[in-house]
């Protein structure tokens, strides 16, 4: 009986011992690589040593250094999860396996977002139960965020939040097999940071050959700072830290005080001679590039990968309406945050304005930020992997409109998670306050978006005809 409820797992650097249920086995807080401490908090990931013995994987993790987010009357925390949960040892997966011994199961691996400086595996929305329901084996990672994930210091590696992801690919291929998964079948997918981290490893050379399909939720191709940007948001640091621009001077100092500065981060002017924020000042820490993915794809494995690639339609919404501002906007609120995003404010006011006759001013200002966000960079990422890999490309539309806050919220940014997951109908999202509102979610539209993403990690035909560069369009989907 303990066997049937405790199965255990061999893996390369160790057994472990996960719980089964209806749904197949789960194994939580699986290292992949070692603790990040001191100054390996500034290092690439390294190797896990391994343990003897059977190691518990049937609690949760530790989760990454991270603040508290608060996104006003709407209740963000299945989103979020429980913020900074201490433990050193916090690389980890989640593994969601119908079974190990169910032989080459397809695998998808899941970067979750929050800004590049909060989020992890504990968040409720990436519960994995659907996708082993449905024949897939689900690896949800933690990697580092903020300060020691994304911030540009002399004597480290940049974008070190990535190089985690990337050592989480390198342990897909060389562990899930023994979870039941097919190292050959690896479907990488992020939603928000996770999706631009999705993004940028396609144009990775050291990515090629670690996985065969992509999905990219309402990320960026575009969304990367520049070495100058990034030396900004370095300076402020170390400013407010009183300490020099170094890997060596930062990792004498706890993370607490690294959490404790981040609002002096906050609203710093990023443009350049060259460059806007693609963040919009909504977050200090992004990737570090000298080129944008979308412009650099012929370097990493993007050719040899299937791209399913969408955003949702009122991306901006989040921003505001949570916080009243999508009543309180006025035409200089539209036409500050058009300023944040494009060299003519004025053109992308009128352009915007053109493109939604009767529009109020929130409205505008949500479309601008959501273009400026995710809508551009996506489809400059979407258009450059289709020329690049002959029509392996399908772009998706989300349009469903959740009815939270009074029915404001709409088809916001993160409103497409619980219908990818199957989780839509979860009294948790629920309510005024809940992500999708009070109403219940549509019949049918969670079957349709998850087995749409099952059946792209399974074959590369998510149901619908690939981009056209020619012709671009969007499936729609929940619209």
């Amino acid at each position: 009986m303990s066997q049937q409820a405790n199965p255990v797992v061999e893996t390369p650097a160790g057994a472990v011992r996960g719980v089964r249920d209806r749904f197949g086995e789960l194994y939580r807080a699986v290292p992949y690589a070692a603790a990040p401490t001191g100054a390996g908090r500034f290092a690439p990931p390294a190797s896990h040593p391994g343990w003897s013995g059977v190691r518990d994987a049937t609690a949760p993790s530790p989760t990454a250094p991270q603040p508290t987010r608060d996104f006003g009357r709407l209740d963000m925390i299945p989103y979020f999860g429980p913020g900074w949960v201490r433990g050193e040892e916090y690389l980890t997966v989640d593994v969601r396996t119908p079974g190990t011994g169910s032989g080459k199961r397809p695998v998808m691996v899941f970067v979750h977002g929050g800004g590049f400086v909060t989020g992890s595996t504990r968040a409720a929305l990436y519960d994995g139960r659907a996708f082993a329901r449905d024949g897939v084996v689900l690896v949800t990672v933690n990697y580092r965020v903020g300060i020691p994930g994304f911030l540009d210091l002399e004597g480290a590696p940049a974008n070190r939040g990535l190089l985690d992801v990337l050592a989480t690919l390198g342990w897909v291929r060389d562990t899930i097999a023994a979870f039941g998964g097919d190292p050959g079948n690896v479907t990488l997918f992020g939603q928000s940071a996770g999706a631009t981290i999705t993004g940028a490893l396609l144009a990775t050379p050291e990515a090629k050959g670690l996985f065969r399909r992509a999905i990219v939720q309402s990320g960026s191709g575009t969304g990367a700072f520049t070495p100058e940007q990034a030396h900004r948001v370095t300076a402020a640091a170390a400013g407010a830290l009183g300490v020099p621009p170094t890997a060596e001077a930062f990792a004498e100092i706890p993370d607490e005080r690294f959490l404790e500065i981040l609002p002096d981060l906050a609203g710093i002017d990023l443009r350049t001679a060259t460059a806007t924020d693609p963040l919009v000042e909504l977050s200090p820490f992004s990737l570090v590039l000298p080129v944008q993915p979308a412009d650099a794809l012929a370097e990493g494995p993007a050719g040899e990968v299937d791209l399913l690639i969408g955003t949702n339609t009122e991306e901006g919404h989040l921003y505001l309406v949570p916080q009243g501002k999508l009543e309180s906007s006025t035409d200089d609120d539209v036409l500050a945050v058009a300023a944040k995003v494009g060299s003519d404010p004025t053109a992308v006011v009128a352009a915007h304005r053109a493109a939604r006759p009767g529009a109020t001013p929130g409205e505008l200002r949500s479309a601008v930020l959501g273009e400026g966000l995710f809508g551009a960079g996506t489809a400059r990422l979407t258009d450059a992997h289709a020329r690049l890999s002959g029509g392996r490309t399908h772009a998706y539309s989300f349009g469903y409109r959740s009815t939270a806050l009074d029915g404001r919220l709409g088809a916001t940014h993160t409103v497409e998670l619980p219908f990818v997951f199957d989780v839509a109908d979860e009294p948790w999202l629920h309510g005024d306050a809940g992500l999708l509102g009070p109403d219940p979610a549509p019949a049918g539209l969670a079957a349709r978006v998850h087995g749409a993403w099952v059946a792209f990690a399974t074959h590369g035909d998510p149901g619908w005809a690939a981009y056209d560069p020619q012709r671009p369009q969007a499936e729609a989907l929940g619209g």
